[in-house]
């Protein structure tokens, strides 16, 4: 995979100054199939679907997403996305806003490597909302874990069932850890998510021809993850969230056979950074944290890109802006990575 020369620098810009004004619009060009398509997954909870409600002021604030009085289209990047148990796969198309009534980050994600990146590029989302890192996506080889004075479950483990009165359904004895066995706990374990979202995306990548048309060879390339509202509720979880970033980096890394796979996250958009005390702030400083520890690991500071005060847990009021705008930084930061 090579980086255009022309365009490395811009993808090194520093975030939050985008240029999103000088980004070139697409040529309408196919990418070289010949070449292994460059998957860039995305994966998190509801940060990463698509909430940004679509109005023309984009075209003006961002006009490589316009051609002429319509939208355009990249015809070197797919935009594939797949959700568990409620959509299954609801993208499969080249990038672009066309017929859309919201995006996501996806589109500025995928238009910065589209133009840095001299191979055909997918970007990939396999994520569904309401989510933790602690629980839901907890990755394989995660052990069980105490923090903040509470034992959480292990990959592969669930809660114990307290006696059913025949009341709706039973609930979790939060006390007691068991192995997760089909009936004998509420139907879910620590990971199920996890294994949810990575078995989808190798499914899309097992009919590549499918979801990249012509296409015959491929490699995860990156992981972008935008993650942590519901971490962040949970003392021993945001407590615990670094450290599980690095399972889940390992995890991702061996399921793929990405041994190189690059890895850029990004702060929940309400949380200042002289935040260290709320359970957002935990979060924040941990992924700035594990960030540090490697050059294949990027960081994104959110907060400055919102085009209005919002919230992850209010999906950012709509606010497409926003959604272009981390999506732009989230793509500047992994064609840096990958250069």
């Amino acid at each position: 995979m090579k980086i255009k020369a022309s365009l490395l620098a811009l993808a090194m810009t520093s975030v939050p100054t985008l240029h999103a004004q000088d980004l070139p619009a697409p040529d309408g060009k196919p990418a070289d199939i010949s070449k292994p398509v460059q998957v860039f997954l995305i994966m998190g909870q509801s940060n990463t679907l698509e909430f940004g409600k679509v109005s023309d002021e984009l075209k003006t604030a961002y006009p490589f997403l316009a051609e002429g009085d319509g939208w355009s289209v990249r015809k070197d990047v797919r935009n594939v996305s797949v959700m568990s148990g409620r959509k299954g796969v609801y993208r499969n198309e080249w990038i672009s806003v066309e017929g859309k009534g919201k995006i996501g980050i996806e589109q500025g994600i995928g238009h910065q490597l589209g133009n840095a990146i001299d191979a055909p590029v997918m970007i990939l989302k396999s994520s569904i909302g309401n989510r933790s890192l602690g629980w839901d996506l907890l990755p394989p080889g995660t052990p069980r874990y105490e923090a903040e004075g509470t034992i959480c479950p292990g990959y592969g483990e669930s809660y114990a069932l307290l006696p059913n009165e025949g009341k709706g359904k039973p609930k979790p004895d939060m006390s007691k850890i068991v192995p997760y066995k089909e009936g004998e706990t509420l139907g879910w374990y620590a990971g199920k998510q996890y294994d949810d979202d990575v078995g989808n995306a190798k499914k899309i990548l097992a009919e590549l021809d499918t979801y990249y048309p012509g296409a015959t060879k491929y490699e995860v390339a990156g992981i972008i993850w935008w993650q942590g509202d519901k971490d962040m509720r949970n003392a021993a979880h945001a407590a615990m969230y670094e450290k599980n970033l690095g399972f889940l980096l390992a995890a991702l890394r061996k399921d793929f056979n990405a041994p190189k796979a690059k890895f850029v996250c990004a702060s929940l958009g309400q949380t200042d950074e002289s935040d260290n005390e709320s359970g957002h702030g935990k979060i924040l400083h941990a992924m700035k944290s594990f960030a540090a520890s490697s050059e294949d690991i990027g960081f994104v500071y959110a907060k400055p890109l919102l085009d209005a005060p919002s919230s992850s847990s209010g999906h950012y009021s709509g606010n497409a802006k926003t959604y272009m705008n981390v999506g732009l930084a989230l793509g500047a930061k992994m064609a840096e990575l990958v250069k």
